[in-house]
């Protein structure tokens, strides 16, 4: 296994850890590379009920694609477009993720690994955490796939704001813009993530597995089919329905088991 990527697994929470510190965990091809393995792992895992995306260290989150790769990847158009494609596949499969998941952001959050935050449903960072694309100082581009993944998320003002200003945005300017969903003091951010993460695993992760299914598809222009409509009730077939119910009416903790 390339340790410059880890996979913790406890209680239904997975941790993926870009492993790199000393580089502020900027990612190299082969990060990349088992980037995309680790979330094909997860995404087929049904006792997954969290995926927890992190930096190693306290210093960075991501500061996206290692710039000292740049000269052989990117050379010219063709390259670029390779690398491009090369880069892509594997993150997206967060985006394509059908668990929760959350970022845990430390220090700076910037490039590419803004983007790989953005993919994220929940995203949690400490007060000196610093976001930004400031690609336009490098004269680059960020290509359509990657634009589609931040107007989804930001809106496509935020997005052009980020884009042509190409400045970092402090926590505060984050949260209004809806770059994090809360701030929280340097060193508790760990801490408020292990809450939410645990919050979520401890429901009912067929409804949470829905509910992200369904809010995604509503981003979708298409009109909604019957079939697709139906599915919004067949929670009440599940197990899990019955343990809600039998819990609630003994006022106890309910224990979901997925199915």
């Amino acid at each position: 296994m390339n340790e410059s990527i880890l996979l913790q697994l406890a209680d239904g929470v997975a941790t993926v850890v870009l492993n790199r510190p000393n580089k502020l965990n900027a990612m190299t091809v082969e990060m990349y590379r088992r980037f995309g393995e680790v979330f094909d792992e997860l995404n087929a895992n049904q006792l997954v009920r969290c995926v927890v995306v992190r930096g190693a260290g306290e210093r960075a989150f991501c500061p996206g694609s290692d710039i000292g790769e740049f000269d052989s990847a990117r050379a010219d158009r063709e390259k670029a477009k390779a690398y491009a494609a090369l880069t892509l596949s594997p993150t997206i499969k967060l985006w394509d993720c059908p668990h929760p998941t959350l970022a845990l952001i430390n220090g700076a959050c910037i490039g590419g690994g803004f983007e790989i935050a953005m993919m994220c449903d929940i995203r949690i960072c400490g007060q000196s955490s610093r976001f930004g694309i400031p690609i336009n100082r490098l004269g680059l581009t960020v290509d359509y796939d990657e634009l589609k993944i931040l107007t989804d998320t930001l809106g496509r003002r935020t997005a052009l704001e980020i884009l042509l200003e190409g400045r970092l945005f402090s926590p505060d300017e984050a949260l209004a813009r809806g770059m994090v969903s809360r701030v929280v003091p340097d060193g508790q951010v760990a801490a408020a993530i292990d809450e939410v993460a645990r919050r979520i695993a401890d429901a009912a992760p067929l409804v949470n597995r829905w509910h992200k299914k369904f809010v995604r598809r509503l981003a979708d222009p298409r009109p909604l089919s019957d079939a697709e409509r139906d599915e919004a009730y067949d929670c009440y077939e599940t197990e899990d329905f019955k343990a809600g119910c039998q819990a609630f009416t003994a006022k106890a903790r309910p224990v979901f088991k997925g199915h």
